[in-house]
């Protein structure tokens, strides 16, 4: 999911800004026209000042759009797959993905107002709650993830050179050294393309998403014919030995389908700061992410499925199935397709947006490479060999770091609905003034909700008694840590108010 960086931090231009947006400019208008005065040049730049009304062009249409191309990635794929994997039936595997991205889609479209409304992205937005400068807190925890995410796609990029090696070489298949040479080679290719500048893959945008949609078919297409049809393959029954067992796996599922977009439900005020109007952000995104993922998710769930009936064994992952293909042409290709949309996917999503993250720490000691070099050496610290060993191991990470991000969305929602009744006084979110500076820039109210929601997300992998919790790790960080920062802030907020 790609993330706006931030560029050199520059005053604005006094002949340029406006009087400051404060409540009684809102009543008029659903979206705001606001330039700032005097910003705080540490927390200001050109990238992070809100939209003008000109640049604000997205339509329906866009949102669609944009929900279609970040839906298609092998990780969509093997989410889906790993449903059967684990012992759905691809119907119960397919109600669970609309489910959860039906769920999901609430938080989104809540912290999306914001940025349709002001014009600004995540970033800024997160300032009311946590502070000036509490504000680096989430985006860290968001940093964090998304250096996971980094050696995933590394990891996805790797096995696709090998396993093409192993189509042109069969004679490697035997050689364990081939998957790590190429796993950190396409770690390094990584690295050389965050050194040389994100503009030199631009050109593999435009053409990733179709390719691997295309290859993505092509595969479907193959292994329903294998398969005997979609009959065969789509009637196999579910395999969990009690209802219990059957019940314990669809809630763990779900928490993972919420958490595969916990990340984009804090930073979505990145993309709907563009958007014409709250229609447009909220019927497209309505449509487009439950739509593209659940569409997606089919090719994976019935590739998934005709795996079981063609080899006698669920293969959730899709570079494991074309190594099994007698069919070297097919396959290349579709490797090949793997490989660029993973490169494409992997520097856009999970190298821009943590760079800028950790650089934004200490703008004059980390500069956006040496932010991109810290992404690539966390990303190999996670191990991401062990969190795709497995299906079940895929899900554990979803649903473990939905309980980091998960509280940090309900305070987002809780902090602009329930508190600020959808006013912010935007000026101030520039400044380090007394409405958003709480105490030296950090809000505490909002540092115990998350602390808070974060230990009780993530106590049950530590307590085994407790184990419940974390199955349900981003709705217990969402609700609790929500709840616990209204009870918390009513004064704060009411002296917030009169600032303003």
């Amino acid at each position: 999911m790609p993330r706006r960086g931030r560029q050199r931090q520059v005053p604005a231009p006094q002949s340029q800004c406006r009087r400051p947006v404060i409540a009684t400019d809102l009543t008029h208008s659903e979206l705001v026209d606001a330039r700032i005065v005097n910003p705080d040049p540490r927390l200001y730049n050109e990238d992070l000042a809100p939209t003008s009304p000109a640049r604000r062009t997205w339509s329906t249409y866009n949102y669609i759009a944009l929900w279609f191309a970040m839906s298609m990635e092998v990780t969509t794929y093997m989410l889906a797959s790993s449903l059967i994997a684990g012992g759905m039936n691809w119907k119960q595997a397919v109600g669970t993905i609309l489910l959860g991205n039906l769920i999901v889609l609430i938080p989104m479209v809540l912290n999306a107002h914001a940025g349709a409304k002001y014009g600004i992205p995540f970033p800024v937005f997160v300032r009311a709650s946590f502070g000036t400068t509490g504000a680096n807190i989430p985006a860290v925890l968001r940093a964090i993830v998304a250096c996971g995410w980094f050696g995933i796609q590394s990891w996805i990029g790797g096995q696709s050179i090998a396993a093409m090696i192993n189509v042109l070489a069969p004679a490697t298949v035997a050689m364990p050294a081939v998957i790590w040479v190429c796993f950190l080679g396409f770690w390094a290719l990584n690295m050389f393309v965050v050194w040389r500048g994100v503009e030199s893959i631009r050109f593999l945008q435009g053409i990733s998403a179709p390719f691997l949609l295309v290859m993505s078919l092509v595969l479907l297409a193959f292994m329903v014919s294998k398969a005997g049809g979609f009959g065969p393959m789509l009637s196999a029954p579910s395999h969990f030995t009690s209802t219990s067992a059957g019940w314990r796996f669809f809630f763990l599922s779900l928490t993972g389908m919420v958490g595969y977009w916990a990340t984009l439900s804090l930073n979505i005020p990145d993309f709907t700061r563009y958007a014409k109007s709250q229609e447009s952000q909220i019927v497209g995104q309505a449509f487009g992410l439950p739509v593209a993922m659940t569409l997606y998710s089919f090719i994976g769930i019935a590739c998934t499925s005709a795996s079981t009936v063609v080899f006698g064994e669920p293969i959730w992952s899709p570079i494991t199935l074309l190594g099994r293909f007698h069919q070297p042409l097919i396959a290349f290709l579709a490797l090949v397709s793997i490989l660029i949309a993973t490169l494409n996917v992997n520097i856009g999503a999970n190298v821009v947006g943590p760079s800028n993250d950790f650089s934004n720490l200490n703008p004059r000691l980390i500069s956006f490479r040496t932010g991109g070099l810290m992404t690539g050496c966390i990303g190999l610290l996670m191990m991401p060999w062990k969190l795709m060993a497995s299906h079940t191991n895929y899900i554990g990470w979803l649903v473990g770091y939905s309980g980091l991000l998960g509280p940090v969305a309900g305070i987002m929602v809780a902090d602009y609905f329930f508190i600020r009744n959808k006013v912010l006084d935007v000026n101030s979110l520039y400044q380090r003034s007394d409405v958003y500076g709480y105490v030296s820039g950090f809000n505490p109210r909002a540092i115990v909700a998350l602390v808070c929601g974060v230990f009780a997300a993530l106590i049950g992998e530590i307590v085994p008694t407790l184990k419940p919790l974390f199955d349900y790790a981003w709705f217990v960080g969402f609700f609790l840590s929500g709840a616990l920062y209204v009870a918390l802030m009513p004064k704060a907020a009411l002296s917030a108010g009169r600032s303003q």
